[in-house]
């Protein structure tokens, strides 16, 4: 799969909006591999996304979706944070969400998958059984299963996986662990565990976290992945669908730093560190996605308000060298600075 890739760059898959059909398209015409994120949305929306996305390349692309996860979370720390929210949603005229489970849409997920035939499926927070994967690959689908630890990589090869995308700590955005355990939260930076699950399985990795330059992408490349995953780089491009908040907060040198909290959904996710993070990440329960439910509301009355101080600002530790560059122009200089690296 990646040996056919003109550029080895692949736009990561960032919900919420991000990943749009048009940048998707964007990067695949430029010779990397688009990616479309299936989370936060219906799977019909995904399969309309699946379906611009054609119209705008022939050229192979991915989608990604959510693992779910354990229903069984804290309900006397989740009773606890929602009424700690309640004064922040008073302040911002709002309510806070109802702290619900759901799946979000996951067999329907698999479902189109499979009947749209996608040339890419990756996965997030867990691995699909042998029998999914299995039924991907004989509809045409290549399959990548997102790891942060050995363990993990050992799991998704035995079920079958093509590819790894191996995520460093560096990452933006969620941390992608299949368990959501607060004593497990130690994380290992990119370049050791790339090492690590390389010398652990025998499939194709990916790299992710941190890489926002063709310096960077050399480096992954020679520590043995095959190819690199990038997110920050991409979040400044016009066919980005982030917030122009979040777009502008990337270069507003009042954010210095980006950390990693529970405050915004219940799982680890890391973001540029704002007033939400300081106030809420100690108080937050591991209880995905009932309080990505629970602070959805607060976020968009945040971004109504011109307030980015009350967002989730997804962004990797490289967040300060993200370019506002159409995608594919991106793309191209990714490419050159790599080149130059390598002395071509």
């Amino acid at each position: 799969m990646f040996s056919t890739l003109p550029v080895p760059i692949i736009q990561a898959p960032m919900a919420g909006g991000v990943s749009t059909p048009e940048l998707a398209a964007a990067v695949s015409n430029a010779g990397g591999l688009g990616f479309l994120a299936g989370g936060y949305k219906t799977a019909e929306a995904m399969r309309t996304e699946i379906h611009k996305l054609r119209t705008l390349t022939d050229r192979p692309f991915g989608v990604n979706v959510f693992v779910p996860g354990d229903k069984t979370v804290d309900e006397k720390a989740l009773e606890h944070y929602r009424a700690v929210l309640d004064a922040e949603a008073e302040r911002l005229g709002a309510a806070v969400g109802e702290p619900k489970w759901d799946d979000d849409d996951w067999q329907a997920k698999l479902d189109v998958l499979l009947q749209e035939q996608v040339p890419v499926a990756s996965f997030t927070f867990g691995c699909p059984d042998k029998a999914v994967i299995a039924a991907l690959q004989k509809a045409g689908a290549f399959v990548i299963v997102t790891v942060t630890s050995v363990e993990e990589a050992h799991i998704a090869s035995e079920a079958g996986a093509d590819a790894l995308c191996v995520q460093g700590v560096e990452a933006g955005g969620h941390r992608a662990s299949f368990r959501n355990d607060p004593e497990q939260d130690e994380a290992i930076a990119l370049f050791p565990l790339l090492a690590d699950v390389r010398a652990a399985v025998r499939l194709p990795l990916v790299a992710a976290g941190g890489i926002m330059d063709g310096r960077g992408i050399a480096a992954a490349l020679k520590a043995g992945a095959s190819a690199v995953q990038l997110g920050t780089a991409f979040l400044r491009c016009p066919e980005s669908g982030a917030h122009p908040l979040h777009k502008q907060a990337l270069a507003d040198p009042r954010f210095t730093e980006t950390a990693v909290t529970r405050a915004f959904t219940g799982r680890p996710a890391r973001g540029l560190a704002n007033r939400f993070m300081a106030e809420y990440s100690d108080l937050a329960p591991a209880a995905y996605p009932q309080v990505h439910h629970m602070t959805k509301p607060l976020r968009a009355a945040a971004a109504k308000a011109g307030d980015p101080k009350g967002m989730s600002l997804w962004a990797g530790e490289g967040y300060r060298m993200a370019r506002e560059l159409p995608a594919a122009e991106l793309v191209e200089e990714l490419k050159r600075e790599l080149e130059e690296v390598q002395g071509r």
